[in-house]
């Protein structure tokens, strides 16, 4: 079985540390997916507009695609200490490296780089290869009774994230017109704690940088809240 992608994400997360662990946690997060010939035809999505949620389905292509397989992985959600079996979990790590997620579908749009598909909301890492959409049908796809494991939604996960003078000053320079919603981003990415779960095994670390488009954001941990030092350009750090 070989398969071609139909098109490839472009994404605010150009980093894997940041993106958050579940589509739909940051709505502030907008994407194109970006699609290759010959799939890029508009008779190819007729009807797609009366969907408001389609399924990506993707290759977890970075640090992945040729790292093989394990049959345990040790999930976040568990702090890094328990394993669980590959098949119980959301690991990048599988036999196959395909992943899926439900994302908001915000339309389609052809410019110079050809037709794309307009999506938010995403956990999607820049450059994600796409096998194929499939539209969201909630009676089907929504399970509300369904029982969710180890991977229930710990209460109170929202930081309250504050920025300094520098850091506001900042986002107005490389976000001018709010296009990239940037702020929102930093703080909708930052409010989920996106550390990994063994990081309380080092509390003497309170600084920390995620990269979110071409910039490095730089943040600590003070007590319950996050604080943003700076938002400078990759090519200064």
């Amino acid at each position: 079985m070989n398969f071609d992608p139909i098109g490839f994400i472009r994404s605010p997360y150009t980093d894997k540390f940041g993106i958050p662990r579940q589509p739909g946690l940051v709505t502030a997060a907008e994407a194109r997916l970006e699609l290759l010939p010959p799939f890029a035809r508009e008779e190819a999505f007729k009807g797609i507009d009366g969907f408001s949620h389609v399924w990506i389905v993707f290759v977890f292509h970075a640090d992945c695609l040729h790292a093989g397989w394990h049959p345990t992985v040790r999930p976040p959600r568990l702090g890094g200490r328990e394993t669980v079996g590959v098949f119980a979990s959301r690991a990048p790590y599988r036999p196959n490296p395909i992943g899926i997620s439900a994302v908001q579908h915000l339309g389609m749009e052809r410019d110079a780089r050809g037709l794309a598909l307009k999506l938010r909301g995403g956990d999607l890492l820049d450059g994600t290869p796409v096998l194929d959409i499939k539209p969201y049908v909630p009676y089907a796809d929504s399970l509300p009774e369904a029982l969710s494991g180890f991977a229930t939604r710990p209460e109170n996960t929202i930081w309250p994230v504050a920025f300094s003078d520098k850091a506001q000053r900042e986002v107005a320079l490389f976000d001018p017109t709010g296009e990239r919603k940037l702020r929102a981003l930093i703080e909708q990415v930052l409010a989920q704690d996106p550390r990994p779960g063994y990081m309380n095994r080092y509390p003497e670390r309170s600084e920390f940088g995620i990269q979110l488009y071409d910039l490095n954001i730089r943040w600590r941990i003070d007590q319950q809240d996050i604080n943003v030092i700076s938002v400078e350009p990759l090519n200064h750090v």
